[in-house]
């Protein structure tokens, strides 16, 4: 029996790793995606491979789509796409959507549920955060970290009011074992986990670490907690009340870092290394913005965005420097 119908709007690593396991558990899911060699990947191998922690890699059927040949109609709309992707991807699918739809997602980072709202009515909009990794290897070729069942996840609905398909969507992601704890709280679920990325993501990225590495150094704590502080400080004066506890991130990066996902590079440090534009505008970048609204200058998350982008720039011009040099 089918439970639920999907549509998975972005294919990569982890709406492969939320697509798959509700498709394991039951449900008609198909994925929406826009990057040809990816869409060619896995038309010709006819699936997608699925390791878990580099091992037992085998071929999973999936039903793929484009956005322009994708015409049914889902109960729900998850979305996980790059912040940066995401307004193309909403218009190009916006030819199937409708008002009886829910849009769901755990991207990271914020500003996509502005975005979402040009679609979908507030109470018709359910997000969350995912503390889960995943690792697209190429084309058609994913990697599922941890063991099955690890990780978590929180969701709230925008309107903080769950409703019976919220709780619907809620079984489901439970019986996917993925973890799912559903709050009232929706602005401070968001944040609370745009906090913790503000740390792993972009120090991981910069010094190109394994999470495991980050947190042995003896340092670690110091360096996150002045990243923590300041966006706590500034979410206070922002009237959000996070989750977690400053000292409850602490212990969750401690974990997260050192037991739970120490061999694990951040998503942020996999779009740095493929050349590919990062989120960190969307992250610290957001932190320092939303700080700028309530006259506190958020001094190291600003130091740390600038750090990202020069970066960036250093990478694109020796790309361009070794194009020129063939």
């Amino acid at each position: 029996m089918i439970l639920m119908k999907f549509a998975m709007i972005g294919a990569g690593a982890m709406g492969l790793r939320y697509g798959i396991l509700l498709q394991e558990a039951g449900n008609d899911v198909t994925f929406i995606d826009t990057w040809q060699p990816h869409i060619d990947k896995i038309r010709e191998q006819g699936g997608v491979y699925v390791s878990r922690d580099h091992k037992d890699r085998h071929l999973t059927k999936i039903k793929l789509e484009t956005p322009e040949s994708y015409n049914d109609d889902p109960d729900m709309l998850i979305f996980f796409t790059k912040q940066m992707q995401l307004a193309g991807f909403l218009e190009r699918c916006s030819h199937f959507f409708n008002d009886k739809q829910y849009a769901f997602t755990c991207m990271n980072g914020m500003g996509h549920i502005e975005k979402l709202q040009q679609y979908f009515a507030d109470d018709k909009i359910i997000a969350g955060t995912a503390l889960i990794a995943t690792v697209l290897n190429g084309p058609g070729d994913v990697d599922f970290m941890g063991k099955r069942g690890a990780g978590k996840m929180n969701m709230a609905n925008l309107t903080e009011k769950p409703d019976e398909m919220t709780h619907r969507l809620f079984d489901e992601l439970q019986k996917a074992q993925m973890n799912p704890t559903l709050t009232t709280n929706f602005k401070g679920t968001l944040m609370t986990k745009v906090i913790f990325n503000s740390v792993i993501n972009t120090l991981c990225t910069l010094f190109e670490i394994q999470m495991g590495e980050f947190g042995n150094f003896e340092k670690a704590y110091d360096l996150g907690r002045q990243l923590i502080d300041e966006a706590y400080d500034i979410c206070e004066r922002a009237g959000i009340t996070l989750v977690s506890t400053r000292d409850e991130e602490m212990t969750a990066l401690d974990r997260n870092t050192r037991i739970d996902m120490p061999l694990h590079y951040p998503s942020m440090y996999q779009d740095m290394i493929h050349d590919r534009p990062t989120e960190v505008d969307y992250i610290n970048g957001y932190i320092a913005e939303l700080g700028r609204e309530h006259h506190y200058e958020a001094h190291t998350h600003i130091f740390l965005t600038n750090l990202v982008h020069l970066s960036e720039y250093h990478r694109a011009n020796e790309k361009k420097a070794k194009e020129a040099a063939k």
